[in-house]
């Protein structure tokens, strides 16, 4: 699947596939959320879990640009892909 479809899809399709083909790599805490980071072929996806209404909020590739990163860098090594 490319990374278009897969943007395309609807979020449960999204967690489906992240759940039944990616693999899990690591939980972070980011502001109001617990933040699932998964590998999916060759791209990481994050899933953002908001604790207070029990909901995934998003699903999304992750920007290693983002100040989030260094969250993640603290705690594993992310594979150059």
């Amino acid at each position: 699947m490319s990374k278009e479809d897969f943007r395309r899809l609807p979020l449960p399709k999204k967690v489906q596939k992240l759940y039944t083909d990616g693999t899990f790599v690591v939980a972070i805490r980011y502001y109001a959320y617990k933040v699932n980071l998964y590998l999916l072929g060759r791209e990481y996806v994050e899933v953002f879990y908001n604790h207070k209404y029990d909901r995934i909020d998003k699903v999304e590739f992750l920007n290693q640009r983002h100040s989030r990163m260094k969250f993640y860098l603290d705690q594993i090594r992310l594979q150059e892909i």
